[in-house]
């Protein structure tokens, strides 16, 4: 199975890569993990929503040009389908079950994704309608991506 994200922009913060790179560690014995990074669009303060939709047009298509047909595509929304770790986990396993054995996530920049990377998501994925940082998001779904293999695991790790 490979699980990849697509992300917009560049990990800056030590404590987010050294996070992630642990989740990452523990994941390889599940799956092949990557995250691809995207170059973010420069988006001052103030920007208009024409200059807006320009910036997440950009992004979208440097989205869009790192997924593959065969990818199953989950994009992170504020408006996506909440699910708890325990329906999470049997999502992926029903999925890798019905053939999906590429499954990406992506992530977009500050000002979300385009309608264009949202109609090719195969499933949206909200983490609640709190506003987080994009860098710190990576490193909570790694950490939720490998508890769903624990949990399918049968293991602890969850409780």
């Amino acid at each position: 199975m490979n699980i990849k994200f697509v992300v917009v922009g560049k990990l800056k913060e030590k404590y987010f890569k050294q996070g992630i790179a642990e989740y990452a560690k523990r994941l390889s014995r599940f799956c092949k993990f990557s995250i691809v990074e995207v170059p973010d669009e420069k988006a001052p303060e103030n920007l208009s929503q024409a200059e807006m939709d320009q910036v997440m047009a950009a992004e979208g298509e440097r989205i869009l040009s790192k997924i593959k047909d065969r990818e199953y595509v989950y994009a992170l929304a504020i408006l996506g389908k909440e699910r708890s770790s325990e329906e999470f986990a049997k999502e992926l396993k029903d999925l890798t079950t019905y053939g999906h054995s590429d499954i990406t996530f992506v992530i977009g920049g500050s000002l979300g994704l385009t309608p264009a990377v949202l109609k090719r998501a195969d499933a949206q994925i909200s983490f609640g309608r709190f506003t987080l940082p994009h860098q710190l998001m990576r490193l909570v779904l790694t950490e939720q991506v490998y508890r769903a293999f624990m949990i399918n695991e049968g293991s602890p790790y969850h409780k």
